[in-house]
C-alpha cells in the first residue's frame, strides 16, 4: 500500500517513513499543506497521514479541501493537539481517524490496518485510463488480453500518470512524486522512464498516449 506521509517536521517524517516502509509500505513524503494538497489529489494513495499543525495550510484545512475535491482516500490526522474540540474539528473536516503524539510503532500500525479495513472495496486495487490498466498490487500495465511487468520506476511513474489522467504534470513533479524531493535525478531521467513506458503501452496495444507538453511536462490522455 502507498501511504502519503505530511509531516512538516522532518526527523520524524523520516522516521515514519521508515516504520511504514519496514513494515512493507511504500512512501512519499512532504512538509506543508500545499503539497499535501497537490500529492493527496494524485489520486495514487492508499492512505495519507496528516500532522495538522503544518506551513501553508494545517491539517484541518487540507482534509477539507480534499473532500471537497472528491477525495476518498482515508485520512489519520496526527497531531500533539489531544482536545476533544480539536478532534471533532478534525473528523469534521474529513479526516477518519485520530492520533495523538506521542505514539507507538505499533499504535500507528494498528490504526493504518483498521482504516484499511473500513475502507473495504473501496481500497482500488488498479487505476485506469481508456483501455489502459495498472495493476497496483502486481505493477502489470494491461490492455485487454496483453499484460507486461513494469519496473519499480516505471510502475512508479505509470501510477503518477494514470492516478491524474489529463492532467499536466512537469518533470519536476514527476521527479518529486517518483524519485523524492531531494532526489538528484535530472530531467533525461524522466524522458528515459517515460520512453520506456511508451514502449510498453505500445507493447500492449494500448490507444492510451503519453503526450508531451512542449515546455511544461507531460499528460496521459487515453487517445484515439
Amino acid at each position: 500500500m502507498h501511504v502519503l506521509v505530511v509531516e512538516d517536521d522532518t526527523r520524524l517524517a523520516e522516521a515514519l517513513a521508515r516504520i511504514l516502509e519496514d513494515n512493507g509500505y511504500t512512501t512519499d513524503t512532504v512538509h506543508d499543506g500545499a503539497a499535501a494538497l497537490e500529492y493527496g489529489q494524485s489520486g495514487t494513495y492508499d492512505i495519507i497521514i496528516l500532522d495538522v499543525m503544518l506551513p501553508k495550510a494545517d491539517g484541518f484545512t487540507v482534509a477539507q479541501s480534499l473532500r471537497r475535491a472528491h477525495v476518498s482516500t482515508p485520512i489519520l490526522l496526527l497531531t500533539a493537539r489531544d482536545a476533544i474540540s480539536d478532534k471533532i474539528t478534525g473528523y469534521d473536516s474529513g479526516a477518519d481517524d485520530y492520533m495523538t503524539k506521542p505514539f507507538s510503532p505499533a499504535e500507528l500500525l494498528a490504526h493504518l490496518r483498521a482504516l484499511t479495513r473500513r475502507q473495504g472495496d473501496v481500497v482500488f486495487e488498479t487505476l485506469a485510463v481508456g483501455d489502459l490498466t495498472l495493476n497496483l498490487e502486481s505493477m502489470d500495465l494491461t490492455c485487454e488480453n496483453e499484460s507486461i511487468r513494469l519496473s519499480q520506476k516505471e510502475f512508479a511513474i505509470a501510477r503518477i500518470l494514470l492516478g491524474s489522467p489529463g492532467a499536466v504534470l512537469s518533470k519536476e513533479q514527476l521527479i518529486s512524486r517518483a524519485w523524492g524531493p531531494a532526489s538528484s535525478a535530472s530531467d533525461n531521467n524522466v524522458e528515459a522512464y517515460i520512453s520506456f513506458l511508451r514502449k510498453k503501452m505500445a507493447h500492449v496495444g494500448s490507444k492510451a498516449k503519453i503526450e508531451t507538453i512542449r515546455s511544461v511536462g507531460y499528460r496521459l490522455t487515453e487517445g484515439d
